[in-house]
């Protein structure tokens, strides 16, 4: 019989405790995947989302709350700025673009983002049905949004008021023109429409002071003003706007020059989201820490197995050595062992983090953050097996010496 299929019967001989290690390697390499695949893909998010992005700029408050606001929609918005401030910053030399966004309302959780066309052009979104909004009251649905609503060209649906979804404002419906094609980024969960389409929501119903809705909506004297693109831009408010520099010195200036010399302030995605990623890492670390405790644990466990099998076996060892066995391939027969372990345990985790990864998945999908998926693989994941060959290789590696240094004449006497 080969030496892999008589391990392999040996390993199942002793179901309980090859099912115990089995189960201890796998929690470790399960923790281990979830901890790559949740690791890599929400990297991946933030600089996908975060593309072409210098600066957030909106009201005084928190900078990565203005970040998780403006930029992933995750979080409350700190307040609303004037529209006639955010045009001036795009007049300045240092500034590319600055595209206004307003936000306040929802739709079945998803969030709705009044905008300009420039938003659309810079995430270089196609458009899998109809076309872009033209007119207030006009608005484009991510995929996302498009799936889970069931929304096409056509349809008409209004929004609740607050990002957490409070009274809907059925007076003000939007139609949608277009369904947005699947990008892989924030879009995919967004409503877009025109700032004008927001401003009149919000003057229909006569709000202000709300996160994303502003004065404008007292200041406006009727909806037909919402529709003409000469109005005083000091009656306007927006949430905040996304700035593109034209020169990477801008950087160094540009945020000094907003939080020093106007009531707003602004906040640069790329320190904020590395300080966010270090917070993050510490829990990344601890998941990564819990997962190598159990492989510790696991390789100690197949340990105590094997070299307690090689006593248990001595009989067995000594048959096998007189049929002609030698000494490599009784050793190689308790290393099988191990690393058909590892094989199982492998396979058993890998699904097993992918499954635990699917599942968070399903909950932030629900809760419209963060687009994690537990169906991609990652490069990292690779290495899943080596470090379990590996581990289950060193944890046998004293077992199997003992197995090949079994004195065969002592063994027979003492029968």
């Amino acid at each position: 019989m080969k030496t892999a299929a008589l391990a392999f019967r040996y390993l199942w001989s002793r179901p309980l405790a090859a099912l115990l290690n089995l189960l201890l390697l796998t929690l470790g390499l399960a923790s281990i995947t979830f901890v790559l695949l949740a690791s890599e893909q929400v990297d991946r998010a933030f600089q996908r989302d975060l593309a072409g992005i210098d600066a957030v700029v909106g009201a005084k408050g928190s900078p990565m709350q203005l970040i998780l606001a403006g930029v992933f929609h995750i979080d409350v918005p700190p307040g609303n700025i004037p529209l006639a401030e955010v045009r001036k910053l795009a007049q300045l030399p240092l500034v590319r673009q600055a595209i206004p966004i307003s936000l306040g309302d929802a739709f079945r959780g998803f969030r709705i983002v009044g905008t300009t066309p420039d938003y659309v052009t810079h995430y270089r979104l196609q458009m899998a049905e109809g076309a872009l909004w033209r007119a207030p009251m006009e608005a484009v649905v991510g995929a996302q949004v498009a799936s889970a609503a069931g929304l096409r060209p056509g349809a008409a649906f209004a929004g609740s008021h607050g990002l957490g979804g409070g009274s809907a404002h059925a007076e003000s419906p939007y139609r949608v023109t277009g369904v947005l094609a699947p990008c892989g980024c924030v879009v995919d969960r967004l409503v877009l429409t025109s700032l004008e389409s927001v401003w009149h929501v919000h003057a229909a119903h006569g709000m202000s002071g709300m996160p994303g809705q502003g004065a404008a909506a007292h200041a406006d004297h009727g909806a037909d003003a919402d529709t003409h693109e000469h109005d005083d831009d000091t009656a306007r408010e927006v949430t905040m706007a996304l700035i593109t520099y034209r020169s990477p010195l801008a950087a160094v200036s540009f945020p000094r020059y907003v939080n020093s010399q106007t009531g707003m302030q602004a906040a640069a995605p790329a320190l904020e989201i590395s300080r966010l990623l270090r917070l993050l890492g510490v829990g990344t670390e601890v998941l990564q820490g819990i997962g190598a405790v159990l492989l510790l644990t696991g390789a100690l466990s197949v340990f105590v197995a094997l070299w307690t099998a090689v006593r248990e076996r001595s009989a067995d060892l000594a048959m096998l050595r007189m049929l002609g066995a030698t000494p490599a391939k009784v050793g190689a027969l308790l290393l099988c062992e191990a690393l058909w372990l590892a094989v199982l345990a492998s396979v058993l985790g890998l699904a097993a983090g992918h499954g635990l990864t699917a599942l968070v998945a399903a909950m932030l999908r629900a809760q419209q953050s963060l687009p994690v998926s537990g169906a991609g693989w990652v490069p990292a994941e690779a290495w899943i097996p080596v470090l379990a060959l590996a581990v289950a290789g060193l944890a046998a590696l004293i077992p199997a010496i003992g197995a090949a240094r079994v004195d065969v004449g002592r063994l027979l006497n003492a029968r």
